[in-house]
């Protein structure tokens, strides 16, 4: 029984295996994409988050903000539909969905093929909107130049605790929907507190996107991360 449900010894270890060699093959093309990205002089932004965190509709915040400063390109991660894809388009900015079917995450090789489908060449900014999931996508380097990871005021301020990896990888972590904070049980600087515990040295900004507090210290920073 114990082989057929895949908790036997020498279940693990094989899958283990499997595991290993997918992020191994993984990391090359985290690579190849690191380089692309360098030889384009743009700076890709993985965002990672639960479902409904606010990653498009800060990323179209954003898209507005840096109108005529920055140029900005999308790649888009969901398991199903191109919707936001068409609100990001409707930016006037180059945009390219990524249909996962069951994969929970993206990977490298996607984020390579979506690559080769933008004018890199007219880019100084790339956003990848990952799958909303808070435990996936942080297994999967994607070759871009900076992680961060979105957390909603409406999701609970233990997240960091419960799922720590994405934290851990992340060289930020954007508090969303701060406007909500007085209708609902979440403390901002628990929530530190608990990203600081996994990750020393993780920044922190709060916002929201609907009354533009903190976005203004969003910009900065990614503004500084694109002349570095």
């Amino acid at each position: 029984m114990c082989q057929e449900c895949g908790c036997s010894p020498d279940t693990t270890r094989k899958l283990l295996d499997v595991r290993r060699k997918v992020l191994e093959d993984n990391d090359v093309w985290a690579e190849r994409n690191r380089e692309m990205l360098r030889g384009y002089g743009v700076l890709g932004i993985n965002l990672m988050s639960s479902p409904g965190s606010g990653k498009t509709t800060l990323i179209e915040r954003t898209i507005d903000a840096l109108r005529g400063r920055c140029r900005i390109g999308v790649i888009e991660g969901d398991l199903e539909t191109d919707r936001d894809a068409r609100r990001i388009r409707q930016r006037g900015v180059p945009v390219r969905q990524i249909t996962t079917g069951q994969a929970c995450h993206l990977d490298a090789f996607m984020l390579h093929e979506a690559m080769h489908n933008l004018p890199l060449d007219r880019i100084d900014l790339l956003f990848v909107e990952n799958v909303g999931n808070l435990v996936c996508p942080a297994a999967y380097d994607l070759g871009t130049g900076m992680n961060v990871v979105l957390l909603s005021t409406t999701e609970g301020d233990d997240k960091p605790a419960k799922y720590p990896l994405v934290f851990r990888r992340s060289e930020l972590m954007v508090i969303t929907k701060s406007d909500l904070l007085q209708g609902v049980d979440f403390d901002p600087r628990l929530a530190v507190q608990e990203a600081r515990a996994v990750n020393p040295l993780i920044q922190v900004i709060v916002l929201s996107s609907r009354t533009g507090e903190g976005i203004g210290e969003w910009i900065e920073y990614i503004e500084r991360g694109a002349k570095s």
